[in-house]
């Protein structure tokens, strides 16, 4: 049986532990209010932009649009953003895109396609090097410091364009949790280049086969607006990973935290049963002294 130091050693050791997860909860549950407001401002003009997107790039599949727009007439290379953390300890905000990505890349890999990989955070990069090291093309890390911005999706942004341009994919799409609030994360597959087709409701968005006016020039304004849609997405997709990070963190050091509380009452009790053993065989240890005398 331990000794009572080695109990208190135990429990000081918890103590300590809850200390840094209440701290942690509490910083995450300041900065989730703000990502939350942020995550919430952008989605009526990205969902917006994409519902545009979608029914431009029905309009001229199969035409002589933009590339952007209308895609290069093939799948067979898919590029595959994988938008993580760079750190844990936040619950499975990580594990859980990670498990989406790899479902996917088997499955694109099972129908033929070429699949490579833009890792943007480092727990994306290191979980899926186990077992598709040869299918990341590069990491992106260091996002949001000390504060995101749409610089940071623009970053992201300029180098699928480069990679587009230069011809090494022919379908990019990124993976990511949407944020619904502090405990729940939806993992969302959204195809980035070329937009998906519209929806067939046509009273929720406008329908594919729409004629557009275009001021000053169809050319000029494309040339502008589909390389910045890319990056609104995108910078969606980081506004809603930061909220989910946070919400996923608040939750996961909470219980930690309470978690803690349950032990170091496990360990108090088994000390005060110990010391009470022991000042019991001390006791009987006098008395049978003194019976002895």
């Amino acid at each position: 049986m331990p000794s009572l130091k080695t109990y208190r050693l135990r429990i000081r050791s918890v103590q300590s532990t809850q200390k840094i997860t209440k701290a942690m909860k509490m910083v995450a549950a300041a900065k989730l209010r703000r990502a939350q407001e942020q995550a919430m401002a952008a989605r009526p003009y990205a969902e917006a932009m994409d519902n545009l997107m979608a029914s431009l790039g029905a309009s001229f599949k199969g035409g002589t649009g933009p590339k952007l727009l209308a895609g290069t007439g093939s799948d067979k290379v898919h590029l595959l953003i994988v938008a993580t953390a760079d750190r844990g300890l936040c619950g499975a905000f990580n594990s859980s895109i990670v498990r989406e990505a790899r479902r996917t890349i088997r499955q694109l890999v099972a129908d033929g396609k070429t699949v490579k990989v833009l890792a943007v955070g480092r727990k994306a990069r290191d979980q899926l090097r186990r077992d598709f090291a040869g299918n990341i093309v590069e990491t992106i890390t260091d996002l949001g410091r000390p504060r995101l911005s749409f610089g940071d999706a623009e970053r992201v942004a300029k180098r699928v364009m480069e990679m587009f341009e230069a011809g090494e994919f022919d379908v990019a799409s990124v993976i990511f949790n949407r944020f619904k609030s502090a405990m729940t994360q939806i993992v969302t597959h959204q195809q980035l280049i070329p937009p998906p087709a519209p929806d067939a409701d046509a009273s929720a968005k406008p329908a594919g086969g729409a004629v557009y006016e275009f001021e000053p020039d169809e050319a000029e304004i494309l040339t502008d607006l589909l390389p910045r849609n890319l990056t609104v997405q995108i910078f969606r997709v980081l506004l809603e990973n930061a909220a989910s990070f946070y919400g996923s963190q608040m939750t996961a050091m909470d219980s930690a935290s309470r978690n803690a509380g349950e032990v170091i009452k496990k360990l108090t009790l088994q000390m005060n049963r110990s010391r009470q053993a022991s000042i019991t065989k001390e006791l009987i240890e006098i008395i049978s002294g003194a019976e002895a005398i």
